[in-house]
């Protein structure tokens, strides 16, 4: 039986967590492992502004020894505002042949979680919070869609 390359037996387990802090800020923490990474990125927001206050990563593991040289990239992300326009501000500072997809992917699932923080702000109740982000959150996916708005009949 041929054994299998790297590739053709992989697992990328990719961890996000949301810490929000007594401070005002919020701790994002990103996490990517598999055979060629061990990264671990952090990025803090203000809760209020959903401005990006800090950014670091780690590359405690890489395929490259300059795979770490990306990390003066995230000079680019403080002061960001989370939001609109988001995506191609990532894609800007981590595309091409200086930037790295693992992080611009990374990103891309970690920073939305404030939103998500934002909408569901004093809030305890699961069902409660559900509809709150719901609300607050339609158009910004497929999952919060903004109700049609009903028309009325030529008989009225």
């Amino acid at each position: 039986m041929q054994r299998l390359n790297a590739m053709e037996d992989f697992r990328r387990d990719i961890s996000h967590h949301l810490l929000k802090r007594e401070d005002g800020t919020v701790l994002l923490t990103a996490t990517m492992r598999d055979s060629f990474h061990d990264v671990v990125l952090e990025v803090v927001v203000d809760a209020v502004t959903l401005t990006i206050a800090e950014a670091r990563v780690d590359f405690r593991k890489s395929p490259s020894d300059t795979c770490g040289n990306v990390a003066s990239r995230l000079d680019q992300l403080i002061g960001m505002t989370i939001g609109p326009g988001m995506t191609r501000r990532l894609m800007a500072a981590f595309g091409g042949g200086e930037g790295c997809g693992n992080l611009r992917n990374l990103l891309q699932g970690l920073l939305p979680l404030v939103l998500n923080l934002s909408a569901a702000a004093g809030i305890h109740d699961e069902q409660e919070m559900l509809d709150a982000m719901h609300e607050r959150l339609q158009g910004t996916c497929v999952g919060y869609v903004r109700p049609v708005p009903t028309r009325k009949s030529d008989d009225s």
